[in-house]
């Protein structure tokens, strides 16, 4: 049988020494020793002892970015959907090791705190590319588009956090759902002007009586010529 690829029993190493010993306690060596690698090869695959705790947050991001890019306005929000769906399946697809740095990162101040500069790496993207798709530079479209690039991240967040725990057998449509219920609460701008379909009545004045304005009136709205 064999081995599993050397980034992975790296990992495996890793996650190992920090439940034996700690996190703190535990060095990069002891990780190439364990894993049966050498200090150098265990920098070919990650840059700290840090590094191999999280997921490629970089390609993550960059993931994100191709998604959203390919949207038009009317699709904005599906792509922000798909992208939010993007993140949780690469950590669903982690499985266990995804459990174990949960575990960790919640008894681990250090790692605690990159996590949530991570989040808010995900959540200055969701802003920038909603704030664009508004496309109104106000002050308090600005602030709308904080407020729903949280309430994205904020809903993937909880949905990843009941799987994690093991409260949800399904969290890709928890995830789903979560986002109907925030793109709810945000409805799409109203079209530009000349945009939307519709009629446009102008009033005026005129020194003819309505009587005699009718006939030509609905001329013009049937298109038929003015004899």
């Amino acid at each position: 049988m064999s081995k599993p690829p050397v980034r992975i029993r790296l990992a495996d190493a890793a996650f190992a020494l920090f439940d034996e010993r700690g996190y703190e306690q535990t060095t990069v060596d002891d990780i190439a020793e364990r894993a049966g690698v050498g200090r150098t090869t265990f920098f070919r695959h990650y840059r700290s002892k840090e590094a191999v705790i999280f997921p490629d947050h970089d390609r993550l991001l960059d993931l994100i970015r191709d998604r959203l890019s390919t949207s038009s306005h009317s699709t904005a929000l599906v792509a922000v959907s798909d992208a939010v769906r993007l993140v949780l399946l690469r950590y669903v697809e982690e499985g266990d090791l995804a459990r174990r740095r949960y575990a960790l990162t919640s008894k681990v101040a250090v790692l605690r705190d990159r996590e949530i500069a991570s989040v808010a790496r995900y959540q200055r993207l969701f802003r920038e590319f909603i704030a664009e798709w508004m496309g109104d530079p106000t002050a308090s479209a600005s602030l709308r588009a904080e407020l729903m690039a949280a309430s994205v991240v904020a809903a993937h967040n909880h949905v990843l956090r009941r799987w994690l725990r093991g409260e949800s057998s399904d969290p890709v449509a928890e995830v789903d759902e979560a986002m109907r219920e925030v793109l709810a609460l945000f409805p799409a701008p109203s079209a530009r002007d000349g945009d939307d379909a519709g009629t446009t009545v102008v009033a005026f004045r005129s020194g003819q009586d309505l009587d005699t304005l009718l006939p030509a009136l609905r001329r013009l709205i049937d298109g038929t010529p003015g004899r």
